[in-house]
């Protein structure tokens, strides 16, 4: 368990709880520790869905911006270098995951946030990439996934003015998928989290690799990759047990053991 990230396992949900007050402010220990976190969270069979979390107050005001300000070129390198693999390893974690954002997320924490597969957010929320206002671009995904996400022109606009979007617009550009009360947001992560808790993991796995691979190339690769993935399934007792279950139960009746 790190100082400032820690995985908490709770009836099949793990939370990836960020803990630096007092914004979450992401610097090399964070980063190592939020890299380690995901890579548990990945591994463990007791965890068949993920929350990322940074408590009640705010997700997360982005990277350490002190820190980062008395470092060289040759430091950052290795830092940036660190940071992105870190986001993508959180990307890559093979079961359903959600940010649950509340007051902030900007920067480095918006791209964390990029990086689940939903985004639930207090109807308080302001999320934005301010790194142009530093004199710098967004280094942890912001400028991929924030434009596959919401198109490149959207992207453009919120990178190139560093300003920040309020809750209502969040969603309506698609950077957040569901809007609560500011009390709510964790309770409603876990809420869409537990759907998967039971779920055949291996074909979620699946469908999560065939959606994120499909989008790295084109149509046609994609389409064999859906295969592939498809077909693998037949190698599961999961595809078996689903199968029989709706031959006799009728759909929505069988029990997964994710195997």
């Amino acid at each position: 368990m790190g100082e400032f990230v820690r995985l908490e396992v709770d009836g099949g949900i793990g939370t990836i709880r960020l803990e630096r007050p007092p914004v979450n402010a992401i610097n090399d220990q964070v980063q190592a520790e939020l890299g380690e976190a995901a890579r548990e969270a990945a591994r463990r069979a007791d965890v068949r869905a993920v929350i990322l979390y940074g408590g009640e107050k705010t997700f997360c005001g982005g990277a350490d911006v002190k820190e980062m300000s008395t470092r060289t070129y040759a430091e950052m390198r290795t830092f940036g270098a660190a940071l992105q693999d870190t986001v993508a390893e959180v990307a890559a974690i093979p079961k359903p995951t959600v940010a649950a954002i509340t007051g902030y997320a900007l920067g480095g924490g918006l791209e964390l946030a990029l990086a689940a597969d939903r985004r639930i957010a207090g109807d308080n929320v302001k999320v934005g990439q301010p790194e142009i206002l530093l004199g710098i671009i967004p280094g942890a995904g912001g400028t991929q996934r924030l434009a596959r996400l919401v198109g490149p022109s959207k992207a453009k606009d919120l990178v190139f003015t560093g300003r920040f979007a309020k809750a209502d617009e969040a969603l309506s550009l698609g950077l957040v998928d569901e809007l609560v009360a500011p009390d709510d947001v964790y309770e409603s992560a876990r809420k869409w989290a537990a759907q998967f808790v039971n779920g055949p993991a291996i074909a979620l796995a699946n469908a999560k690799a065939a959606i994120d691979g499909g989008l790295d190339g084109d149509l046609a690769s994609g389409l064999k990759l859906e295969t592939y993935l498809f077909t693998a399934l037949w190698a599961t007792e999961d595809q078996k047990n689903g199968m029989r279950s709706f031959i006799e139960n009728g759909p929505g009746k069988a029990t997964f053991e994710g195997k």
